[in-house]
């Protein structure tokens, strides 16, 4: 699996996930299949059928979280320009079609969250401002076609 870069909130979001799983979901599912056991025959039991699937589905899911988890490296925040667009830059860009403006911060795929504005730099829109400079003009290839922005404003 391939390194993964995050920040501390990000890689501490993951720590909290993993614990709840193993926590408290491990224990509720092991509850559902003991009660599901307990009920007879397993051959057409339902309730257990599906409780070991979720158990599978929890499992897995634990399993690639822990896996995400060894492979992260954190940024270095106080590391971070603003010179050209990079991970943890917030960019105002203006699509130059619409003139509308919009902001995101550039994240790790793990992290991103389009309600608060956080894609991730693996992203069309993430790769193609990736170490672009103020004022460039950038086209950007996109499942709808191509579209051309320019960079107002890196920050952090």
């Amino acid at each position: 699996m391939a390194i993964s870069y995050m920040t501390k909130e990000g890689y501490n979001k993951l720590l909290e996930e993993v614990n709840y799983l193993e926590s408290e979901k491990r224990p509720a599912i092991t509850r559902q299949i003991a009660e599901a056991r307990d009920k007879g025959d397993l051959s057409e039991n339902a309730e257990y059928d599906a409780a070991k699937e979720a158990q599978g589905i929890l499992e897995s899911k634990i399993a690639q979280l822990k896996t995400l988890i060894s492979n992260v490296r954190l940024i270095d925040e106080s590391r971070i320009s603003t010179d050209s667009v990079q991970i943890l830059n917030k960019v105002t860009i203006r699509n130059t079609k619409t003139n509308q403006e919009v902001v995101y911060t550039l994240v790790s795929e793990s992290e991103t969250d389009l309600k608060t504005g956080k894609i991730a730099i693996n992203t069309p829109i993430g790769k193609g401002l990736m170490g672009r400079k103020v004022g460039e003009i950038v086209d950007i290839k996109v499942p709808s076609g191509i579209l051309s922005f320019e960079i107002m404003n890196i920050s952090l």
